[in-house]
């Protein structure tokens, strides 16, 4: 098995090439209501086409997604969009805050930096680019990063642009938001160097690390992705795209190889059965069978205007069915090629017929119009003629192959993944025309090594200097890192500022409570307590307040420090420490109780 991985990390910046804000539109929410889906300032449509590349060659990839024939609907939001995102206007240069990031983070890795920058197009015709292609550029090559399990070579750094958010899918539409388009992306590939499964985990995860050290990358959900790329030794390359949980890695990659090495079985067994005969794409319209069939799929199908139409699978009895990883078939895989046609997937012959409700008359008329003979299977697909035509053609096309297939796959929330698109090859690139050269100067290098930290080694220098071994990994690698060095610089004490992040926020979370606008709500309350307003103790009752839209003053109302002469004739009064703590422990600090017993 051989393992390679690519991150792809929003950047904390403005957009690529114009000067929209990266800021998602906010969804709208009415007062007591769920959240909802903002509505767009504006929308349009487009058809898209593959086009060649620098060589003059179309991508496969490129070509697979054209032959969906997909029309696509855009929502533009004023704010963070204009005619740039729309395809409308030229692209503005690139964004020298971004640029200077990437910079800084190639020095990090021990990249060799590019002298000339070159702005290229890669086409994508799948509706995510309002264009038809995506503009990436190469920044640095040659690099590697120190691992448990030996260097990992990193071959190439990029910035390119964020594709569109998408939204719906239909049979023929794919409506997206325009929002995320353009936002800076570093694109980060390794070498195949990956060992293992965990070995895999572990470099996303140092990569990663290194990434947010910086304080220049976005955080939250959706902000990082990992591709992961996968072959075997008699299999082939494949790549795993939209990995988000570091957790779930080496179970994709355990998968991948599985799932490969069991593929390599069923086309031993087709060679033996057939050889190396192709299948014939013949499509037989079995419409009138199913005439008055009880299947509840196929009658709403042919009452949508569609029809039935099925094909014979020589020699694949019984190979359909063949389990690959748990709840992934055979036919999985070749009703995720009927799916990128624009159904929605396919009944075979090595189902269950009774949960369809097809009968054993219908079962045997449909191999007799299809010249089924022992040893054969059939597949059927329920859709619009042309549609259901090109669909398993698309199966004919897989069952065809003597070969693991070299595929973009899609990661399933189970650790599993599914076929979306042949392999991208060199020929979905040429140059940006828009766009000039950029040179790259020492001192523009000096300048992102300064903005980009000192890196991952010197950050973790630093939490350990003011946090606690266990606080420190845990800050370390936290999604809050950011805002907890900005509290920090603001005057927060380290301990109790990552407490309140990595605790607090969290317990209450669990409640069901959020901080409208954590940054801002939290500045505001540790600047509170700084002054004296509430102990230590109050905190976590604050918040609560706070996260019901009250100010810091409003939600402390009540749980006011106890301190100096007032705290004096408390302890004149009450006398015991336990006593006056179990009444007034959320507007007491002990330490200063326990200073005004002393004087006593």
């Amino acid at each position: 098995m051989k393992c390679g991985l690519e991150i792809h990390q929003r950047l904390d910046t403005g957009k690529l090439f114009c000067r929209c804000s990266s800021e998602l539109a906010e969804q709208e929410k009415k007062p007591g209501e769920k959240a909802e889906e903002r509505k767009p300032d504006y929308k349009f449509r487009r058809r898209l086409r593959a086009s060649a590349g620098e060589m003059g060659e179309l991508d496969i990839a490129a070509q697979a997604e054209q032959e969906k024939e997909k029309e696509f609907h855009y929502d533009g939001f004023v704010e963070s969009c204009c005619l740039v995102e729309a395809d409308e206007e030229p692209p503005l240069d690139m964004d020298a805050e971004a640029l200077r990031i990437v910079l800084g983070i190639a020095q990090q890795l021990h990249m060799d930096v590019c002298d000339q920058l070159h702005v290229m197009r890669k086409i994508v015709v799948d509706g995510s680019n309002t264009s038809g292609f995506q503009r990436t550029c190469l920044v640095a090559t040659g690099g590697y990063l120190d691992t448990s399990k030996g260097k990992v070579r990193i071959s190439t750094v990029a910035v390119e642009e964020e594709s569109s958010g998408i939204v719906a899918e239909e049979a023929h539409i794919k409506h997206y938001r325009l929002d995320r388009l353009g936002i800076p992306l570093i694109e980060l590939a390794t070498e195949p160097d990956i060992v293992d499964a965990e070995h895999c985990k572990e470099t996303a995860e140092k990569i990663g690390l290194i990434l947010r050290a910086t304080g220049k990358v976005a955080r939250g959900i959706g902000t990082i992705r990992q591709d992961v790329n996968v072959s075997t030794e008699k299999g082939a390359r494949v790549e795993i795209k939209g990995a988000q949980d570091l957790r779930a890695i080496p179970l994709y990659v355990q998968n991948e190889v599985g799932r490969q090495e069991e593929l390599l079985k069923v086309i031993d067994e087709v060679k033996k059965r057939i050889g190396d005969k192709e299948i014939k794409p013949k499509v037989i319209d079995l419409t009138k069978t199913f005439a008055k069939t009880d299947c509840a799929l196929i009658t709403k199908g042919l009452e949508a205007g569609g029809h039935v139409l099925g094909i014979k699978l020589e020699g694949h009895e019984g190979l359909i069915g063949r389990e690959l990883l748990p709840g992934r078939r055979y036919g999985t895989e070749l009703s995720d090629y009927a799916k990128s046609a624009g159904v929605k997937g396919i009944i075979h012959s090595d189902e269950d017929f009774v949960k369809y409700k097809i009968s054993d008359a219908e079962r045997e008329a449909v191999r007799k119009a299809l010249g089924v003979k022992k040893g054969d299977a059939f597949a059927m697909v329920v859709a619009h003629k042309s549609t259901a035509e090109r669909a398993l053609h698309k199966v004919v096309e897989r069952a065809n192959m003597r070969r693991v297939p070299e595929e973009t796959r899609k990661a399933n929330q189970d650790g599993t993944s599914s076929f979306m698109r042949p392999l991208a090859g060199r020929a979905r690139m040429y140059p940006e025309t828009d766009l000039q050269t950029i040179e790259i100067t020492d001192k523009l290098l000096n300048e992102a090594k300064q903005a980009a930290g000192g890196g991952l080694e010197e950050k973790e220098k630093k939490l350990r200097g003011i946090l606690n071994p266990e606080m420190a990994g845990r800050m370390l690698k936290s999604r809050n890192l950011q805002l907890f060095e900005g509290l920090v610089d603001a005057g927060a004490e380290p301990m109790l500022a990552a407490g309140t992040l990595e605790q607090t926020l969290v317990e209450l979370r669990r409640e069901g409570l959020e901080l409208r606008n954590p940054k801002e709500d939290l500045a505001a309350l540790f600047d509170e307590y700084k002054q004296g307003l509430f102990v230590k103790a109050a905190i976590p009752d604050v918040l609560r307040g706070m996260c019901g839209g009250k100010k810091v003053r409003e939600a402390a109302k009540g749980m006011e420090r106890i301190t100096g002469a007032e705290l004096k004739k408390l302890v004149k009064e009450k006398k015991d420490f336990g006593a006056i703590m179990r009444e007034y422990r959320l507007r007491v600090d002990a330490g200063e109780l326990k200073k005004a017993m002393e004087g006593q």
